[in-house]
């Protein structure tokens, strides 16, 4: 299914009101989707809407929240997400990074206690677009196991980054610190297709290409994603005075309480440092310089991170968006809340 970015967002904002956001709320959250949708991100794009609708019904989502900056010192401070839809949060605790940076040079927010926050390349690209360099990292709950490893212990754990060029160019990239997101398996699921046998294994440990079949992700690059993990966990969770490792709450059970995931966004302020116009003249020229890199066999030329997203938003600008059926046909019905997604919700 081909649908415009517009049309996609007024879908995914009337679908999370009649949930029962608010209209301020749900144009955010439906912003953050469509942005990720737009880029080809479809893991972190439409297809959550869903389960965003049933957390919210049930509850686990707080629609009226208390939003406060508690400020910890000139250049930090804790946002009290207040478990509201977790977009909206680290939306808001970005505005309030971007203006303490541009006091300070530098800010350090955590965000304490939200719900789900998407594709964090949204928020990174949030400061670099008002001229600010942002690394932004969350948690997530356990489905990685660690490097070495039988059990779940990490979540994929994403880390995200931006900074600011010339003439409104960035450079901007996003991550997990598993091999996929686990929103690349319900993709792949979504579309009846098969997933690479180098991105999961199944309940015995093994690799699997069947997206059904998957109980656990593996870090990337083995150890070096094990260790990005552990730092994500440590920055977004244990010196956030919250739930670590496995102790962080599951997705899909318990959804009519709120997940009290954390976040942490470190903005930079390139003036501090160095003249910059300059900086992002050089931003820009890294960007060219990596594009005129003889590409390698089997590559037509080398991008910069990032800008793979640039070029399919270009293209979905022109033919639309390549939405999966099942998502497209959720969205114009007039079903609300299916109870599709939660694992302990009683039977009958």
């Amino acid at each position: 299914m081909r649908v415009a970015e517009s049309e996609l967002r007024a879908l995914i904002a009337k679908k999370l009101e009649r949930a029962g956001l608010t209209p301020e709320h749900a144009d955010i959250v439906a912003d953050v989707l469509a942005y990720a949708d737009a880029r080809g991100i479809h893991s972190h794009g439409a297809m959550r809407t869903e389960y965003y609708v049933e957390r919210i019904v049930k509850g686990g989502m707080n629609t009226k929240p208390d939003f406060r900056l508690e400020r910890t010192g000139p250049s930090s401070g804790i946002f009290h997400g207040d478990n509201a839809s977790g977009h909206v949060a680290a939306s808001a605790a970005m505005r309030e990074a971007i203006a303490m940076a541009g006091e300070s040079g530098i800010a350090v927010v955590g965000v304490r206690k939200m719900a789900h926050s998407g594709a964090l390349a949204y928020f990174t690209e949030q400061a670099a677009s008002a001229g600010f360099i942002a690394i932004s990292m969350c948690q997530s709950d356990p489905m990685a196991v660690p490097f070495g490893g039988a059990d779940v212990y990490y979540g994929t754990n994403p880390i995200a980054f931006a900074a600011p060029g010339a003439n409104d160019e960035m450079i901007s990239f996003d991550m997990a610190t598993t091999v996929q997101a686990w929103g690349n398996i319900l993709d792949a699921q979504s579309r009846n297709g098969e997933i690479p046998d180098d991105w999961a294994v199944d309940e015995k440990g093994s690799p699997t290409t069947d997206p059904n079949a998957v109980t656990a992700l593996v870090p990337v690059g083995g150890p070096k994603g094990y260790g990005l993990a552990m730092m994500v966990d440590v920055l977004a969770g244990i010196l956030l005075g919250l739930p670590f490792g496995k102790h962080v709450s599951s997705m899909y059970r318990s959804m009519h309480s709120g997940r009290d995931l954390g976040q942490l966004h470190i903005v930079i302020d390139p003036g501090v440092f160095t003249d910059p116009k300059e900086f992002g003249r050089n931003i820009s020229r890294t960007r060219r310089e990596l594009n005129d890199i003889t590409p390698a066999p089997g590559f037509e030329r080398v991008l910069a991170p990032g800008q793979d997203k640039e070029d399919i938003r270009a293209r979905y600008e022109v033919d639309g968006i390549d939405l999966a059926d099942s998502v497209y046909d959720y969205l114009v019905s007039d079903e609300v809340n299916r109870d599709t997604y939660e694992e302990d919700a009683p039977a009958g």
